[in-house]
């Protein structure tokens, strides 16, 4: 049975986020891809430069997943809608090119249309069998306006 989980993530505050996720060096994949997913979640800002030091953060934290593969290419994410709440949804879809069940962890990038990053999420989707594709919806974590896009700039299975 294939897992999908959606999870929010937003611009994080660089020094709470650092204090959330220190000691994620000895954890399983899953356990850090958890904690990533969860500290980007965990404090939101609307800031430029806080969501820009959230992105940075992310990708940090997806480095951090023991075994994980690049697999940018194994993943899209669909045109955003925004709700009545005013929070963006954006189906994630990742293929399992592996020849085993995986797991990924995805980051999505929300751009307004002049190309700026207006908020950053970790999405998790979970074991995805060897040839399939499964799905998870990424949602923004605070009200996006506009023409909202989404972009993936990192995925890892792992």
């Amino acid at each position: 049975m294939r897992r999908a989980r959606w999870a929010t993530g937003a611009a994080v505050l660089p020094l709470a986020l650092a204090a959330v996720l220190t000691g994620c060096g000895g954890d399983s994949p899953e356990d850090a891809a958890r904690k990533a997913e969860s500290a980007v979640g965990s404090y939101a800002s609307r800031a430029s430069e806080a969501v820009e030091s959230a992105t940075a953060e992310a990708g940090r934290r997806l480095d951090d997943i023991r075994g994980g593969i690049d697999v940018k290419g194994d993943v899209k994410a669909g045109r955003p809608t925004v709700g009545s709440d005013g929070r963006a949804r954006a189906e994630v879809t990742v293929t399992n090119t592996d020849d085993s069940e995986r797991s990924f962890a995805v980051q999505v990038d929300f751009t307004d249309a002049g190309g700026r990053l207006t908020d950053t999420v970790i999405v998790t989707v979970d074991h995805v069998q060897a040839g399939d594709t499964a799905t998870a919806t990424a949602r923004s974590t605070h009200d996006l306006s506009g023409q909202v896009r989404a972009e993936v700039p990192r995925a890892v299975r792992y």
